[in-house]
């Protein structure tokens, strides 16, 4: 399918690895012009020539901390009126809810709910007056059904929809559309740290956690970043303006509830 955003530009964060980059790739492929991000140089542009040489589109790397001004700043100025944002940050690490201090608290809520807000509010002038804007949120599966040792960031997550569905309804007559994709177990750096946390916790083994998590699932496997990024392009895409202010939860059938 032509996804018809050939030529638009996208920037996404924390996009050198992981869920970012499988959503900087499925644009790429989409014909994006894409500002890959990570805090790492050597990482961020190591991706960045991946997707050239792969897709044969204009990709710039962008190192920096998204959560700091300075960060913020830099994106934008690499890019400053994208089409298309894609909201991502590291998530605070997992901790037992009995030793998460004020600090890491107001850390994990800046990184994973005031950050994002920054970033939008800095894209939405110029999407509102081209007629044109997607903005994805990448959040968790957490929102919806909160996780032991991660509370901070589900709090924090479900924060920034609370925040952003009001936003949405507010900008989607000038087609911008505001979505959040909340990933389930995927194979990401993040999930394998989490499997050693809950390893740790239940005095077993990260390949014991890991077969747990399986077994939860009814598609018994985890899931592949690709299929996610896929998922990110489309709501990027021209065929996804009616569709706005919505959770999409791809967790392989997890959320036992027949209505999300």
């Amino acid at each position: 399918m032509d996804l018809g955003i050939a030529g638009r530009r996208a920037i996404v964060c924390a996009s050198s690895k992981g869920l970012g980059r499988a959503c900087a790739e499925k644009l790429a492929e989409a014909g994006c012009e894409v500002i890959i991000n990570g805090r790492n140089r050597d990482g961020a542009e190591a991706t960045a020539a991946d997707l050239r040489k792969a897709f044969g589109v204009k990709v710039n790397a962008v190192a920096a901390d998204v959560a700091s001004p300075q960060g913020q700043a830099d994106l934008f100025a690499a890019c400053p009126e994208p089409d298309i944002l894609i909201t991502n940050n590291l998530g605070p690490p997992p901790r037992e809810y009995h030793d998460v201090n004020r600090q890491q608290i107001l850390d994990g809520v800046v990184g994973s709910m005031v950050t994002p807000i920054e970033l939008i509010q800095k894209a939405l002038e110029s999407m509102v007056a081209k007629k044109f804007g997607r903005i994805v949120n990448i959040t968790s599966g957490g929102v919806l059904m909160p996780q032991v040792n991660l509370e901070v960031s589900c709090v924090a997550r479900a924060g920034l929809t609370a925040f952003l569905t009001t936003v949405a309804r507010d900008v989607a007559q000038h087609n911008v559309t505001i979505n959040f994709l909340l990933p389930g177990a995927f194979e990401t750096d993040r999930l394998r740290a989490i499997f050693v946390t809950a390893a740790k916790r239940d005095n077993t083994t990260p390949e014991a956690a890991r077969a747990r998590r399986i077994a939860s699932i009814p598609v018994k496997r985890i899931g592949r970043p690709e299929e996610f990024g896929a998922a990110c392009a489309f709501l990027c895409s021209a065929h996804a303006g009616f569709i706005t202010g919505h959770n999409l939860l791809i967790d392989g059938g997890a959320f036992p509830a027949a209505f999300a």
